[in-house]
């Protein structure tokens, strides 16, 4: 190439670095532009509020309140030794068969010290079956009060002799509650690989199930979580279900579901869905102003109870455009700006120079392609369009200068579950970059055939 056709082109060059600087030139669009909103004009409701806001719920109010003496329930079972009636010493690390008149128990309690006496069942309806005299109610006693009751009942029947009279009762098997946990956030994570080399995340999980036998007092949604694994992981919702109730109430709630949908009209927006009366939902982080009322009677789990921990697919973006095409994850504790998305999606974030110091090198990386996440020497693209979905199932296409974005924080709108990132270039910069192509291109070639 000759020293007139090299200074030529830089002329150009600079010419067209020019244009792209105009004011005016980012609003030139062609018939290919998608027409978007800018973010200035974009209701607040809209742009979703900071999960930095949000707090998180105190885990103590997961467990209920620790009790200083034991109360008797029904499935308790008791070890009883009254003189000359319930003689038999036995030791609590030994199997023992339990026989009553409604179910048999098979109990080894290694943690138990050796106790005194013979294992006595608490029935359904509270009571204990005792010999010699009727049964006597146990449900709500401690066992300090439950052997004054027993020593008095056998001393009005002459069974016992005053001096003679010492009543031991030690719990030989607390009672237990089974409940089921299905937890969502088991499974371990997966990712595909695209076309252009750039990892896009996937769920690749699945969920399990667990039946668990909670003693009495421990029966709470924090000890149902701690023995199937903890709280819930990443890859789960911020929340806990505790489910009650049978199959009827499924089925009222489905019909009364089926009903509502069934009612909607075509342009009226999606019908809230309520939770079924039979179901408790616990938030595990909130904002200030909607802290969660539940009571302690709320997460004591009884014998059926169902705990559930959902999982969160739906709380994802998604890209396009010069960004590699895929579906992407969101963070669920913090907050994730467009900036921070275009980063997570491999995608150019920022600039790399006026793109001058690729003429004669390897530079120019934008043109009119896409998907490529990398601009050496050229311009990198900084129109933004996010599609954004409305509450009542349209959408909304927001446009963000990422040049802007650089240093107005406003402009760098927070991702929101369901959001699609199309990542462009400004007519400007594809201009700029096809230019400074062409004439990489032909310093290059020109310099090669002259040689």
């Amino acid at each position: 190439m000759s020293r007139r056709s090299l200074l030529t082109a830089m002329l150009y060059t600079v010419a067209l670095a020019g244009f792209a600087g105009l004011p005016g030139c980012t609003s030139l669009s062609l018939s290919c532009d998608i027409p978007a909103i800018p973010v200035r004009k974009i209701p607040r409701n809209l742009l979703g509020r900071p999960r930095a806001d949000m707090q998180d719920l105190s885990f103590t109010r997961l467990r209920q309140n620790p009790v200083e003496t034991y109360q008797i329930g029904p499935g308790d079972v008791i070890l009883l030794h009254v003189p000359g009636v319930y003689p038999e010493i036995i030791s609590s690390a030994e199997q023992v068969m339990v026989k009553s008149e409604e179910r048999v128990v098979y109990q080894v309690d290694t943690n138990a010290p050796p106790a005194e006496g013979v294992p006595v069942i608490v029935r359904a309806d509270g009571s204990v079956a005792l010999r010699s005299i009727e049964p006597i109610q146990a449900s709500g006693l401690t066992l300090e009060q439950l052997a004054e009751v027993i020593r008095r009942a056998y001393l009005d029947v002459n069974i016992l002799k005053a001096g003679n009279d010492r009543v031991l009762v030690n719990i030989y098997s607390r009672r237990k509650f089974r409940v089921m946990v299905m937890r969502e956030d088991t499974g371990s994570g997966g990712s595909n690989t695209g076309g252009k080399g750039v990892v896009i995340q996937t769920a690749l999980k699945k969920g399990s199930g667990t039946n668990v036998e909670l003693p009495a007092y421990e029966n709470d949604v924090l000890h149902a979580l701690t023995e199937t694994g903890g709280l819930p992981g990443l890859d789960a919702a911020n929340e806990v279900l505790v489910i009650r109730g049978g199959f009827t109430d499924g089925r009222e709630y489905d019909q009364i579901v089926a009903q509502i949908l069934s009612s909607r009209q075509p342009c009226e927006c999606p019908p809230v869905i309520p939770d079924p009366p039979n179901v408790l939902r616990i938030p595990l982080r909130f904002y200030p102003e909607n802290v969660p009322q539940f009571t302690e009677e709320d997460i004591i789990l009884e014998e059926g109870d169902v705990v559930y921990v959902p999982g969160r697919e739906t709380d994802k973006f998604y890209t396009g455009g010069i960004l590699p095409g895929g579906e992407h994850l969101l963070p669920r504790d913090y907050d994730l700006d467009v900036m921070a998305a275009i980063a997570v999606a491999g995608g150019p974030v920022g600039g790399a120079g006026s793109g001058l110091s690729g003429i004669g090198g390897q530079g120019g990386g934008g043109g009119f392609g896409g998907g490529g996440g990398g601009t050496r020497g050229g311009l990198p693209p900084t129109n933004l369009i996010v599609v954004r979905k409305l509450p009542c199932g349209g959408q909304i296409p927001i446009r963000v200068d990422l040049k802007k974005a650089l240093l107005d924080d406003s402009e760098r709108i927070l991702v929101q579950p369901g959001d699609t990132l199309i990542l462009r270039y400004t007519l400007c910069e594809e201009v700029y970059n096809t230019a400074l192509g062409l004439l990489q291109f032909n310093y290059l070639f020109g310099n090669g055939l002259r040689n």
